[in-house]
């Protein structure tokens, strides 16, 4: 029996729906996320299905704005990242061409797409989340098809996992799913808007990252020794950061969330040849929020696959933060709510 491909998951989506454009342009936002319980491992890698089910918080205004046209002319897609034209040999046009190939109506029409990040590209802030989400959006417009968000969620991940999280704003679970076809593992807004929750970006390192999240996640599911635990780990936080959400217990979710981002990098730290996204800048931060927090000073962590740190506290202590901080960048999920 043949094995699932992207495109049959699109076809499973879209139906009878035409990937002809149907306006001159499509436009639109997706907002980077942050996972608090983390996902790291794939069932099917063709899919990007996930082997644990995961929960995200969006970063508010940070994210990646997408303007998909039709471009006359030319042999191949035109990529715009920042206002700077991308070779078509960089990974990241290489990533954007593979994901429009899905929906190209014929292979002779190609786009022109510009994509701005307010996140660094590459860095572990999760601007592919933001771009494959935005682009997905866009590209909804472009051909009218007016797809649910369940449905867009699904489309997002097939360009990356956590893409599937970035079509929603605020909390967000992006379901594991069983089914081999992964129409089953898509993202649902989780109940709960947390005024006063903050969180505070800690650039350690702008830089590409050595290693892609896809490969060292790969890599970690083969050989560590610790990753057999990792699904456990998942299941057991996944319920108390949602319980701790809807009773606004912020000690809890920040312990659980710091354990979980640890419990992660340890597994990559156990893999072979080893998997260390952190500087040593990085772990200098983790010694001063923790010292901060013997101190008194509710303030935790999480860190996804790259060297930059993420701080969690509650609004009130924001002047805290940035004493201790000054370069930090503040970010308000909930703003207006």
């Amino acid at each position: 029996m043949r094995a699932l491909r992207k495109a049959d998951v699109v076809g499973l989506v879209l139906g009878k729906l035409s990937c002809m454009p149907q306006q001159a342009e499509g436009r639109a936002f997706a907002p980077s996320n942050i996972a608090l319980c983390k996902y790291w491992g794939k069932r099917n890698e063709e899919l990007n299905l996930p082997i644990t089910s995961s929960l995200s918080v969006s970063l508010g205004h940070l994210g990646t704005t997408t303007l998909i046209t039709m471009r006359s002319g030319g042999v191949a897609d035109e990529i715009l990242l920042n206002g700077a034209a991308v070779p078509t040999r960089q990974a990241f046009a290489r990533g954007v061409t593979g994901f429009l190939n899905l929906f190209r109506p014929n292979p002779s029409m190609f786009y022109r797409v510009e994509t701005v990040n307010t996140v660094p590209t590459a860095a572990g802030l999760a601007s592919s989340a933001s771009g494959f989400a935005a682009l997905t959006l866009a590209v909804d417009q472009l051909c009218r098809w007016k797809l649910t968000s369940r449905q867009l969620s699904i489309l997002a991940r097939l360009g990356s996992g956590s893409a599937a999280r970035s079509v929603y704003r605020g909390f967000v679970e992006w379901k594991a799913g069983a089914n081999e076809n992964g129409m089953d593992s898509f993202a649902v807004p989780v109940r709960g808007a947390w005024p006063e929750l903050r969180l505070g970006l800690v650039k350690v390192s702008t830089a590409e990252k050595a290693i892609s999240s896809r490969e060292a996640m790969k890599r970690t599911r083969l050989t560590s020794a610790f990753y057999e635990a990792w699904p456990v780990k998942v299941a057991h936080d996944l319920l108390i950061i949602k319980e701790a959400i809807a009773m606004r217990d912020f000690k809890t979710l920040g312990q659980t969330t710091e354990s979980n981002a640890l419990a992660m990098h340890a597994t990559g730290l156990a893999a072979w040849p080893p998997v260390l996204f952190w500087l040593p800048e990085s772990v200098a931060v983790m010694h001063r929020i923790w010292a901060l927090r013997e101190a008194g000073l509710a303030l935790f962590f999480t860190m996804d696959a790259g060297p930059n740190v993420k701080l969690l506290f509650l609004a009130a202590d924001t002047p805290a933060v940035q004493q201790h901080f000054p370069g930090v960048e503040i970010v308000t999920p909930f703003a207006g709510k």
